[in-house]
């Protein structure tokens, strides 16, 4: 069973940030040119926040919010949430329906090294149900009972 360090190395991808000054507009820029739904925010070497396409919604409903001069520290969520690098699947998968999070910071040696959404935890589940289940079909297939002798 694979855990969180080798779901974020399956992605493949680095953690996309933008500085607290960052104009919202501009770190929307980012999310779309990236292809992703949120975006860490940091502050010299530690990652100080995150805001999501969610933040996006909400902050649409607030009266003076201006996308194009409000910077991103102005909306951003400081409380952290992560897990361990070692995290396997299953806590991976309680931690997301149990907190209601869609994305989960990785941490290792006191650093983040990648960011994961529930999506990534239901595709390697599949893959791994999938394996099971092929690994299953070749030991309990038609030949195995074709080569009974009663």
């Amino acid at each position: 069973m694979k855990n969180a360090e080798q779901l974020v190395n399956d992605k493949d991808k680095k953690l996309v940030t933008v500085s607290p000054d960052t104009v919202i507009c501009d770190a929307l820029k980012v999310m779309v040119d990236k292809g992703i739904g949120a975006i860490l925010v940091k502050e010299g070497d530690q990652i100080t926040g995150i805001w999501t396409e969610r933040d996006l919604m909400r902050n649409t409903l607030l009266k003076d919010f201006d996308p194009n001069t409000h910077k991103v520290s102005d909306y951003m969520s400081t409380q952290l949430v992560s897990v361990p690098h070692t995290a396997n699947l299953y806590n991976l998968q309680d931690k997301f329906l149990g907190k209601r999070l869609r994305h989960l910071l990785v941490e290792k040696e006191g650093k983040y090294i990648g960011l994961l959404t529930p999506g990534d935890v239901m595709r390697a589940d599949l893959n791994l149900k999938t394996s099971e289940l092929k690994q299953l079909n070749a030991i309990v297939s038609w030949e195995y009972y074709e080569n009974w002798r009663w």
